[in-house]
């Protein structure tokens, strides 16, 4: 299954963006999508996942109650809804998944997209 993520931009602080990431075959109720981001110089990090079988989400304390993590099952396509996004959130951000928990480490995941650009502008 090949992963396709779209959706980033510029943004102003305080504004809101919504991502996707469309996956080309059938996502299995045994699979944890995830979204990470990254920038330049530093690590990719774990910012929200999501149980496709039961739709239990984990997020990044940095981003908690400012980001949702939604899926849709017959579309096979994972959402991140970013709203009072900041400067700090400006990143690469990359969708991933894995067949079992929602893992916060990107050495767990072998499947990813490849990635959007999200730039938030003060």
């Amino acid at each position: 299954v090949q992963l396709q993520a779209f959706g980033g931009g510029l943004v102003q602080a305080g504004g809101s963006l919504s991502l996707s990431c469309a996956a080309s075959g059938r996502i299995f109720t045994d699979a944890a999508m995830t979204w990470f981001r990254q920038t330049p110089g530093r690590e990719r990090e774990f910012v929200a996942g999501v149980r496709w079988g039961d739709g239990r989400t984990y997020y990044a304390d940095s981003v908690k109650g400012r980001f949702t993590i939604s899926k849709d099952r017959p579309k096979n396509t994972l959402y991140l809804q970013m709203s009072s996004l900041k400067p700090d959130d400006t990143a690469v951000y990359y969708c991933a998944r894995r067949t079992g928990s929602v893992l916060r480490t990107r050495h767990d995941y072998n499947s990813w997209g490849q990635g959007t650009l999200v730039t938030v502008s003060s």
